[in-house]
């Protein structure tokens, strides 16, 4: 018996000591001092619990991709051209010179001085966010703001696979394919046999699929597509050793280019799901866009940087075509591999641009402390605030949270929707009466830090109004709630939601 004592004290003296080592290395490398503070506590506190949840998911930035993407950008520079996109004929005429070869964009995340950036806020819609704003939002991109683009709403998923497996079928030189879930169901299997009969007609097709949002994709289907001539591969953080139980860093994208003439972007992943197939979640409500013109090239190259790091090697695209319309488009990548933290921070820029308006739908309500700022700041300007989010939860911890959070946001103005219908999954952002921004980032924590992202940009009223109408038809079918969301609950579901909250920094 005193042997077992002495053992079981040895165990716990060994847990309390990784839990503060661990500690230490969460107070060093969490980016946010309250996921610092929590974790840090907790590991302290509760180490036979939290160590293991912490080897998986404590880290929160991720250096493989830092180096690798550094790598990838001198070699891309190395095989393409650099082009002033910066200049007057960049912006001005089009910028299909802007982004060429592999790469689809060049050399675009040194510009930074205010001479470099003339041009971009000519007369127009573009003007319309300023010097200031553009300047900013172009720097903490990397991407530059150009015209000479058609973006199209494809809402819903019948919209969108029907138009994005009809840009497939139509591919002549090469198809890029990337989402974060795919499923082996009759979508996913229609997918997959386009793609293979694409394949065997000589076109280039490219497949990315994250591996931790496709854990459960079988063996077979990426076989089957491997068999036919396919590129596939998974994006995975683990290469690195470091990184090898890391489930944190998700590449949580939608990107479907095709001969650099379409691309699409958006919420919807590849399962039944997302055409209504879930019952208790149906009908899904979720957006998308295809782009056309010289954007085109930026999506390649988001992908391009996702699909290096998976396999070591650079697909084989062309340039971007032109579209024949006259929007301005800025394509926002985001991650953990950012030196900013760059998605929250295209939210705040978006706020705080607004002087109209500003209307927001996400799947989860969870925003950071900055975010949250400049809500309150833009309802004290006098801004139209408004959020939307689902009525119907997808995730139980999450929906929790995220209904303290929505008692917060009114209570200092912001105005909240919930969608009645079916499960809100949309990603937009309306701007006053002139920009919109559609793509795959949630108002949450891990869109902000954590998972890789990617959003549209597009400044074009005659799209904002298209935008707005498909927005006001959302607001038709929903209901705003008010504090009694929060204190009309039962005790215990309150401190629920105070309970759900302490893993903001994770959701």
């Amino acid at each position: 018996m005193e042997l077992d004592w002495l053992h079981l004290g040895t165990l716990v003296f060994l847990a309390h000591m990784l839990g503060i080592i661990a500690a230490c290395h969460a107070v060093v490398n969490t980016r946010t001092s309250q996921g610092a503070v929590a974790w840090a506590v907790s590991l302290v506190a509760m180490p036979y619990f939290t160590l293991v949840p912490y080897l998986f998911l404590g880290r929160s930035k991720f250096a493989g991709y830092i180096d690798e993407r550094r790598l990838e950008n001198e070699i891309l520079r190395s095989r393409a051209h650099p082009a002033e996109w910066h200049s007057d004929h960049a912006s001005h005429a089009g910028g299909t010179a802007a982004l060429q070869d592999v790469s689809g964009a060049t050399a675009t995340a040194d510009a930074t001085g205010p001479s470099e950036l003339r041009g971009v806020a000519a007369p127009g819609p573009a003007a319309y966010l300023g010097n200031p704003a553009i300047r900013t939002l172009t720097r903490l991109s990397g991407m530059p703001f150009l015209r000479g683009n058609s973006v199209r709403v494809l809402l819903n998923g019948d919209a969108t696979f029907t138009a994005i497996l009809e840009a497939i079928e139509r591919a002549k030189h090469y198809v890029i394919v990337q989402f974060f879930i795919v499923r082996a169901d009759p979508l996913g299997q229609l997918l997959k046999e386009l793609l293979i009969a694409k394949a065997q007609a000589g076109v280039r097709v490219y497949f990315l699929y994250d591996s931790i949002g496709s854990f459960d994709l079988p063996r077979r289907y990426v076989d089957a597509l491997r068999a036919a001539g396919v590129e596939t591969h998974p994006f995975a953080t683990k290469r690195v050793f470091v990184n090898r139980f890391q489930i944190n860093f998700r590449n949580h994208r939608k990107i479907v280019i095709v001969d650099g003439e379409r691309a699409f972007v958006g919420g919807h992943n590849v399962g039944v799901e997302y055409l209504g197939g879930n019952p208790r979640l149906s009908p899904w409500r979720d957006t998308h866009v295809e782009v056309r013109g010289p954007a085109v090239a930026s999506i390649q190259f988001v992908f391009t940087e996702d699909w290096y790091w998976a396999t070591q090697r650079l697909p084989e695209v062309g340039p971007a075509s032109p579209s024949g319309d006259d929007m301005h488009c800025m394509v926002l990548s985001s991650g953990p591999a950012d030196k900013q933290e760059t998605c929250s921070l295209f939210f705040v820029e978006a706020i705080n641009a607004a002087r109209e308006r500003i209307w927001i739908t996400t799947p989860y309500l969870i925003p950071d402390e900055a975010v949250f700022s400049a809500l309150r700041l833009a309802v004290l300007r006098g801004v139209d605030v408004r959020i939307m989010i689902p009525s119907r939860r997808d995730h139980h911890v999450v929906f929790a949270a995220s209904k303290l959070y929505a008692y917060d946001a009114i209570n200092a103005g912001v105005r909240i929707f919930r969608y009645r219908p079916g499960f809100l999954h949309q990603k937009v952002v309306l701007v006053d009466h002139i920009a919109a921004a559609i793509g795959s980032a949630n108002l949450d924590n891990r869109s902000f830090r954590l998972n890789f992202e990617i959003m549209v940009l597009t400044v074009d009223s005659g799209f904002a109004s298209q935008v707005e109408a498909m927005l006001l038809e959302d607001f038709a079918q929903s209901y705003e709630i008010d504090v009694n969301d929060y204190r009309g609950a039962p005790a215990w579901r309150r401190m629920t939601m105070h309970v759900a909250r302490l893993f903001s920094p994770i959701l």
